[in-house]
């Protein structure tokens, strides 16, 4: 937080110019016995859409969902006033969180501390991601922050887990270090800012740590809705607050365009999250997971046509060595 608090004293405050879920027990499935026709369960398996476990419906939601996450970083890429739309879209986080929380039983005591964890960390996110997106390119930053995330996850499993690797996950990072290594070396050679690349993978960091942190979190507090209602609560207050000491309260008085801004991307944020969740439980979670890669190809686009930035050859191929990594590791 420390490295935000000091870029952000030191622009002078320019920034205004999975979670992981368990598929529920009753939709376990039983082995069929030998010569038993199999029954079909709506949204999932062969039966629903040909040979990939997921119905054509619950693919293309999964596609809209990716598009989300990627509109969403779009919004608060717009130049101008990006502080005061993140802001925003956390306040409507909270806001929708702090209902869904109100509508449930109370946390057990064992999670609050996983919850407030939790907060800071997704705090300590956006603003990262706010660094890293006033120093390069959408196209540049969310293929690198989104594709190295899953790669220090795995890396902190098989260090202190000791998780076996498959092939196909070995392939995997080969390939998905590459592409990040090749991401990195064009913003170089393009002449971007360099401190585009510590930002973006330090916005990584923090999304593989919170993916760790709320996948415990949510299993201390024996419900997944529950724990991320009160985690989204708790990032907007704490995001907030951390605004408030940076910047005092400028951020807070943003125009009406700002805050429309701000409020369209948390409404995509909460729906390409909820829309993921309900996927998870009528189609195979690995999966899903792969399709949620493809916002990588969606960024790259909506920067190149929103945006107008440089789209050659060398970072479409870096993306697309991102995306295909990331897709492999999660199968």
């Amino acid at each position: 937080m420390s490295a935000a608090a000091g870029g952000a004293r030191r622009a002078g405050c320019a920034w205004r110019a999975r979670r992981r879920t368990t598929r529920p027990d009753a939709l376990t499935r039983r082995r069929p016995a030998a010569g038993a026709r199999r029954e079909a369960v709506p949204g999932r398996g062969p039966a629903a859409g040909g040979g990939l476990g997921v119905s054509g419906f619950a693919f293309a939601a999964v596609i809209g969902a990716a598009l989300l996450h990627a509109v969403w970083n779009a919004l608060v890429r717009v130049p101008g006033a990006r502080l005061g739309a993140m802001l925003v879209l956390s306040l409507v986080q909270g806001a929708i969180g702090a209902a869904v929380a109100l509508a449930l039983p109370w946390p057990p005591a064992a999670a609050w501390g996983w919850i407030a964890a939790s907060g800071i960390v997704h705090s300590a996110y956006k603003m990262f991601l706010l660094l890293a997106y006033g120093r390069g390119d959408l196209s540049r930053v969310y293929p690198i922050a989104r594709g190295a995330a899953p790669l220090m996850v795995l890396a902190v499993s098989v260090a202190l887990l000791a998780e076996p690797l498959p092939a196909v996950a070995v392939a995997g990072v080969v390939l998905l270090g590459a592409g990040i290594l090749a991401m990195a070396a064009g913003a170089l050679r393009a002449g971007e800012a360099r401190a585009m690349i510590p930002f973006a993978l330090a916005t990584a960091a923090m999304t593989a740590a919170y993916s760790l942190i709320d996948g415990t979190g949510a299993r201390v507090a024996g419900d997944a809705a529950l724990f991320v209602a009160w985690l989204f609560a708790a990032d907007a207050a704490i995001f907030a607050g951390v605004t408030a000491v940076l910047c005092g309260t400028g951020p807070f008085r943003a125009g009406g365009r700002v805050w429309a801004r701000g409020a369209v991307a948390g409404l995509a944020s909460w729906g390409a999250y909820a829309i993921a969740v309900w996927a998870m439980t009528v189609a195979p979670i690995a999966l899903v997971s792969a399709l949620r890669e493809t916002s990588i190809l969606f960024a790259v686009l909506i920067g190149r046509f929103a945006f107008g930035e440089r789209l050659g050859g060398g970072k479409l191929a870096a993306a697309g060595m991102i995306l295909a990594g990331v897709a492999l590791m999660r199968l």
